[in-house]
């Protein structure tokens, strides 16, 4: 892009302060158009979804996700690929990695892991001029299990990776999991398991915790950990059309445009960290909405979300609006920097 100096041939028609004003007008507009000149990585879904309206309207407000950090917990990841190796951003992607199977600092796949790779790319991606929900924050990567593909057995390993979240999460800025395993099974019930006491403290923390329902298109019954108290559970619509399938049930929280609800939940946890920043720069006053902030985010989600009809269950599902739910953090009486916005 290219831009006409403003002068004649006999100088500057403009007096030195607004010179000044205007060099800063110019830069203020490079920069933010240099912010968002990223692709979204699901152009689709983050339309639908509310993602790209509030990267266009809030981008002189937030930065999408600088200073938190995402816990990834999965069956582990190939470090070694440009998407987290490298980053278009000014801070490493990966800030800190955990193995709670073998007890050490080395995430990488083994046995049948393949998942963690990928699953960071909706909402954490910053490479390559594509980007995530939440393209400026960073990754805390960790091997929980095998397989994403899982087993309730595999609950004391994953309960050892939300252990580590719990001792260190003030120390790496950890606001957010991505909770990635689905068992593959339709529980109707929460199934008793070691992640219990750590999901609990968790939610007391006010951490977001949230796991993909699943992709079977069950109508009884949703994945383990997602059937769990205290995790919230995220199911699907179609992208490009509100039309709920995969995984569903009542316990289902949020439903989010995506191929697979392991992508809805991605972008539900890139939301999250986007609201969560949108709450502390606007002063909202969140308290009224939950009785944490994790709980309160999820009930602004809900209620600024598109309603989904669901003929296959009779139910209702809430369709993820980030747009609507920044408007209604920022356009409350007494904000600093409040507005009210429309697209």
């Amino acid at each position: 892009m290219t831009h006409r100096p403003i002068h004649s041939e006999r100088g500057s028609i403009f007096p030195v302060d607004c010179r000044r004003t205007i060099s800063v007008l110019i830069a203020f507009t490079l920069l933010s158009s240099s912010l968002f000149a990223g692709e979204p990585v699901q152009p689709v879904g983050f339309k639908q979804a509310g993602i790209i309206a509030a990267w266009e309207t809030y981008g002189d407000r937030l930065t999408f996700g600088k200073g938190q950090t995402l816990a990834l917990v999965d069956d582990g990841c190939k470090l070694s690929m440009p998407e987290w190796s490298k980053s278009d951003g000014d801070q490493p992607k990966v800030l800190v990695t955990y193995d709670s199977v073998d007890g050490d600092d080395d995430p990488k796949h083994e046995g049948r892991g393949y998942h963690g790779s990928t699953i960071g790319i909706p909402s954490s991606l910053n490479y390559g001029g594509k980007r995530g929900v939440a393209f400026n924050d960073q990754l805390a990567v960790i091997r929980g299990l095998e397989c994403c593909h899982c087993k309730t057995s595999d609950g004391d390993t994953l309960a050892g990776a939300l252990q580590w979240i719990v001792e260190h999460h003030e120390q790496y800025r950890i606001t957010t999991v991505n909770f990635a395993p689905v068992d593959d099974q339709a529980h109707d019930k929460p199934v008793a398991t070691a992640i219990d006491e750590k999901l609990t403290k968790l939610r007391e923390l006010g951490i977001w915790v949230s796991a993909p329902t699943g992709n079977h298109n069950y109508t009884t019954g949703i994945s383990w950990p997602s059937s769990q108290p205290n995790c919230f559970a995220i199911g699907a619509v179609r992208q490009g059309k509100d039309v709920v399938y995969l995984d569903r049930h009542a316990k289902v929280d949020l439903v989010v445009p995506a191929a697979a609800t392991s992508s809805s939940n991605a972008v539900a946890c890139g939301a999250a960290i986007v609201l969560r920043e949108a709450i502390a720069k606007s002063g909202y006053s969140w308290k009224a909405d939950g009785s944490n902030i994790a709980e309160a985010m999820l009930a602004i989600l809900q209620k600024t979300g598109v309603k989904v009809d669901d003929p296959a269950t009779k139910r209702s599902y809430q369709r993820l609006d980030l747009a609507s739910a920044l408007d209604h953090v920022f356009a409350e009486p007494g904000n600093a920097g409040s507005s009210e916005t429309s697209r």
